[in-house]
């Protein structure tokens, strides 16, 4: 949420020019940097209007140019090409669409030609660029399944179940605005522009739920590419209750959270024995989730919330988006606001993912100058910054890894009193190969927050650093004297980047929260269900929106880096995983006061997933308008019952979408799905097979575009596997694969690096158990599996 409602010019981006020319669906990549404050020009060859005037697709449109400028160039004219030339020397980043946008092919190689060197280019496409399906359609249901997440989403038994709303493109463009970012950044601090080549496939991987990458604490450390071929069963890993006026939905992982729902139950002895501090042994029984039901059964979820935050127990609500938007906690924050249009409407949407300096009043107050530092090159743009996370589970880990990935000297901050949940595994390192994934190239320092040298220390190591990342509880920072204006007083220039479940304001900003508790709350999870039962919540093995958010975490991080590239000036940055959620609705909240509410309905049919032949084989068949639906009859129009040719008008094939579903379902039956999937694609007709995460590595184009790799940790028997690139670049090649550290590996190594520590006080440190870690000859046993490991300061 932005503070300045929607003025954004005074954003940490001003004076930045970024030219926009993507096409739909993906054009609302951009607009996080007009919220940032960069003049974002959205180029069009002439003034004709490229959407309807109202519907859907038009409030979509608005939404995602929200805080452009429009400008119409005719290229063939003087005055066209005087403004291009004009444009390509001010551009900072230029994003196409790959095909160009209708009529803009000329403009894009005339703006290429002239570009500065500092500039960077990306263009965007479904696919890629020079691969075997460059030139494939994609539409959300298939970049759902070709992401493998389809195959999570469902229930035991049944089909699997198209997600609601647009979220893989939502995540795919969340991907997008983060390495756009990044080449910006990148380019500014080093004078070299950059070439990307994004494909929105990629994305929808590695920003939706990335099988390879981090998972919820709830997995145990398992992979998730092991998990049985099926949906899972009802009320897997966070279940939802019936109450008297709703649903709630218990999100208790740690064994102290599960001792508090014990004690909120009246402390049954039949549930007393210390192996129900095991997630898996709560999932088996039968019997704790018929004592569960019966004690919320009778009681009101806004009750049950309440007196869960007291009990400390993580809890929510199953609300609809409606009911969202109508708490108190939205209406306080100030989530929603007007936009105006230039025709004299207002749109009420949300007002954007990241709130810069809230509550900031003024940085000249701190005493001393800001630090300068950085030898970033165009391959790691940022080399020498220096970023300590204290970020947990899957947003804290996933934004630092992305800046380490660049170059940055990220070091983890851990406790073992309180470990991270994603070390929360069933080998005795605390790794998985999901943790490998996601904390590579980071170092980590073993660390006692509540020893007060453990205070002094990290305020030491805080005047070092360029950035300080964390996604406690609201407050948590200030209570342990780590708030923005008490590490400021020390380090001016510093950055400090915040994510929290619901936010740091309002009236649920004290709730514990977990990714599924903001589905629940945001109203997601309630639209993720099978159309003709509306309480088969099937959004259980879904992490979201924590990889959104992570990205949107560093984009803010790279964005106060840009400005204290200028003005020496660090600041703070704050994002809502409620925020998120509620800005890839925003299409949706801005529709409701037009009266549009036919959100999930499909525009068109066919448009579904479709049993293959073989054993739970699924083929997505989506068709978008005429063209798509006149291909696809020359594949699978039925021989002995030709389509009327009335089909061939929109209106007539969605009354008729039953019939027309059944003649693909019945020619779907006797193909295997990735024949019918490249048959359909040959024809033009945006399909796909359903993949499971096992299937990503195999996957022809995967192999072709290179976009996974595997990894070795010297303490894992298994392979790891995790992304290449972050997207396909000119400067950045292969990133850095530095193996995840074992919990404080790495204590004694970064104190003295950052803090030059002589061996008496690191001594000194150690027997009082303030430093803390692995030592090497102990994480060697650990490797050949020969013992835990133990403390350097046992």
């Amino acid at each position: 949420m932005l503070d300045d409602g929607f003025n954004f010019a005074a954003g940490p981006l001003a004076g930045l020019t970024v030219l926009d020319m993507l096409d739909r669906p993906v054009s609302a990549i951009t607009r996080i940097y007009a919220q940032l404050g960069a003049r974002v020009i959205q180029l069009q060859r002439d003034e004709t209007p490229s959407v309807p005037s109202d519907g859907r697709e038009a409030i979509a449109r608005a939404v995602a140019d929200a805080g452009k400028e429009r400008i119409c160039i005719d290229p063939d004219t003087a005055d066209g090409e005087a403004r291009l030339r004009s444009l390509a020397q001010q551009a900072d980043l230029v994003i196409v669409s790959y095909p160009p946008a209708a009529g803009l092919n000329s403009v894009q190689q005339r703006l290429s030609a002239g570009l500065a060197d500092r500039a960077a280019w990306m263009t965007v496409s479904m696919f890629g660029t020079g691969n075997a399906c460059s030139d494939w359609q994609a539409t959300d249901p298939v970049l759902h399944a070709l992401s493998s997440e389809l195959s999570r989403s469902g229930l035991a038994g049944r089909a699997p179940l198209l997600p609601p709303g647009k979220l893989a493109f939502n995540c795919a463009m969340s991907q997008a605005a983060y390495v756009g970012m990044a080449a910006l950044y990148a380019a500014q601090a080093t004078g070299r522009g950059d070439h990307i080549d994004f494909s929105i496939l990629d994305g929808a991987v590695q920003g939706l739920d990335p099988g390879f990458g981090l998972a919820g604490s709830a997995t145990l450390g398992r992979p998730a590419r092991n998990l049985p071929p099926g949906r899972p069963e009802p009320g897997t890993l966070y279940p939802i209750f019936p109450c008297a006026d709703g649903h709630v939905r218990l999100c208790v992982l740690a064994p102290r959270q599960w001792q508090n729902m014990h004690r909120w139950l009246g402390s049954p002895v039949e549930f007393s024995g210390p192996e129900y501090n095991r997630i898996d042994v709560r999932q088996a029984s039968g019997e704790l989730a018929l004592c569960l039901a019966d004690f919320f059964a009778d009681r009101s979820w806004s009750d049950l919330e309440s007196e869960g935050a007291r009990q400390g127990v993580p809890i929510s609500g199953v609300l609809s988006l409606e009911e969202c938007l109508a708490t108190d906690h939205v209406k306080t924050r100030g989530v929603i606001g007007e936009y105006p249009l230039t025709d004299g409407r207002v749109l009420r949407m949300p007002r954007g993912v990241i709130g810069i300096d809230r509550g900031v009043q003024t940085r000249q107050e701190a005493a001393g100058e800001p630090k300068r530092r950085g030898r970033g090159t165009p391959a790691q743009p940022l080399a020498g910054l220096k970023v300590l996370d204290l970020g947990v589970i899957v947003v804290g880990g996933e934004q630092s890894r992305l800046l380490a990935d660049l170059g940055a000297d990220v070091v983890k901050i851990e406790s073992a009193s309180f470990p991270d949940g994603t070390r929360h595994t069933y080998l005795p390192t605390g790794l998985s190969v999901g943790f490998a994934a996601g904390h590579r190239n980071k170092r980590s320092l073993g660390l006692d927050l509540r020893h007060p040298d453990g205070k002094a220390l990290f305020l030491q190591l805080a005047e070092e650093a360029d950035v300080i990342l964390s996604n406690f509880k609201p407050g948590t920072m200030e209570s342990l004297g780590f708030g923005y204006d008490a590490i400021r007083r020390v380090n001016p220039g510093i950055i400090m980047v915040d994510s929290s479940a619901f936010g740091a304001d309002g009236p649920w900003a004290g709730r514990m929260g977990y990714g599924p508790l903001v589905r629940a709350a945001s109203g997601l999870t309630s639209k993720w269900c099978y159309p003709d039962d509306a309480q088969a919540y099937s959004d259980t093995v879904t992490i979201y929106p924590d990889h959104a958010a992570a990205r949107y975490g560093t984009v803010a991080v790279l964005a106060l880096l840009y400005r204290k590239l200028h003005t020496g000036e660090g600041g703070t940055a704050s994002i809502a995983q409620l925020d998120v959620m509620l800005d890839h609705f925003a299409a949706e909240i801005a529709g409701q006061d037009q009266g549009i509410t036919d959100w999930e309905t499909p525009g068109d049919a066919p448009w579904g997933v479709f049993p293959a032949r073989g054993d739970d084989a699924w083929c997505v068949v989506t068709v978008r308008g005429d063209d798509d639906w006149q291909a696809l009859a020359t594949v699978i129009q039925p021989v002995d019952a030709p389509w009327p040719s009335a089909f061939a008008d929109r209106e007539a094939r969605l009354q008729h979408r039953a019939y027309i579903e059944e003649c693909v379902r019945g020619w779907m039956s006797g193909q295997g799905a990735d024949e019918a999937m490249h048959r359909l694609q040959a024809a033009g007709v945006p399909a796909a097979k359903m993949l499971r995460i096992a299937d990503l590595p195999e996957f022809p184009y995967f192999r072709e575009r290179g976009l996974l790799r595997v990894e070795h940790h010297p303490h894992l028997a298994e392979e790891v596997i995790a992304e290449r690139f972050h997207a396909v670049s000119a400067n950045i090649g292969e990133l850095p694969s530095t193996p995840a550290p074992l919990m404080g590996e790495h204590s004694l190594e970064v104190v003295r690096d950052w803090l030059a520590l002589s061996e008496e006080e690191i001594d000194r440190l150690v027997v009082a158990k303030v430093l803390r870690g692995v030592a090497p000859d102990i994480a060697g046993m650990v490797a050949r599996g020969e013992g835990r490991g133990e403390d350097i300061a046992a």
